[in-house]
């Protein structure tokens, strides 16, 4: 789905969403409607209304199938983000045991990538763009460059200058796990048939009930509240990265010590 579409809040989402497939099943049944003569009336309602049970079960399916992966990514995108998080505060933490100007470069490195990511990398994330994998980020390349240049004094410098580069390499892979998520989307390929076959559904329903427009309908309006309430589920957490309930940099900018959300 375009990004347009995943901007907006959720209620204005709801209201498209609901809105478009409102019209289609309208529309629909009007088709139906005009189509049913005297003489195909009959034709229509030899159609089974056994049908629709196995056409329920199979949109059922196709909605599990795409929220599988739709949860999936967004779990992934979050413990990217918290891992990211965690690991830099404990460089903030263990870079007191090197004081002076090691700690304060440490830190203002740390904030400077923080401040990146949250400025830049979440922009770029939420519309795809080429957020490059294959040049990491500058602040913390310095920062782990700075640590192993650091002269130890002592067994505890030394302990906290390998825990500080391990946190500094887990925070570098988890920024590569969340910007390879922000590219996880769900495919055209399952929008078509699980849209496809929701109107299969509501097709199957019109021809059922094409003698009754009262019955009609109602079972028409339904179906499609069961549909749109599907496809906004899925769409407003198809990708995590964009959109009123999409991941924020908030874990990242709590580990500020000055920042207004920590504490």
């Amino acid at each position: 789905m375009d990004d347009w579409l995943h901007n907006l809040p959720v209620p204005w989402m709801a209201l498209v969403i609901f809105g478009g497939v409102y019209l289609l099943a309208f529309v629909i049944y009007a088709g139906v409607l005009a189509a049913a003569t005297q003489k195909r009336i009959r034709s229509f309602k030899a159609i089974s209304a056994g049908i629709l049970s196995p056409l329920g079960v199979v949109f059922g399916l196709f909605v599990v199938f795409t929220a599988a992966q739709v949860w999936s990514d967004n779990d992934r995108a979050s413990t990217a983000v918290s891992q990211e998080a965690t690991a830099l505060r404990s460089v903030l933490v263990l870079a007191a045991t090197f004081p002076g100007e090691p700690e304060t470069k440490l830190r203002s490195l740390v904030r400077e990538y923080v401040q990146q990511a949250a400025a830049v990398e979440w922009p770029m994330m939420a519309h795809r763009a080429a957020a490059s994998l294959n040049a990491p980020s500058p602040a913390l390349i310095q920062a782990m460059q700075l640590v192993l240049s650091l002269t130890t004094a002592g067994s505890g410098q030394e302990i906290a200058q390998r825990e500080i580069v391990s946190n500094l390499e887990t925070a570098l892979e988890a920024r590569r796990h969340r910007i390879l998520v922000s590219r996880a989307e769900v495919n055209m390929v399952k929008w078509s048939c699980l849209l496809l076959q929701a109107v299969c559904a509501l097709v199957a329903i019109a021809f059922v009930h094409c003698d009754d427009p009262l019955a009609g309908l109602v079972s028409l309006a339904l179906f499609a509240t069961g549909i749109a309430a599907s496809i906004l589920l899925i769409a407003a957490h198809d990708r995590p990265f964009i959109g009123q309930i999409s991941i924020s940099p908030q874990p990242l900018l709590q580990i500020l010590p000055d920042s207004p959300s920590s504490g």
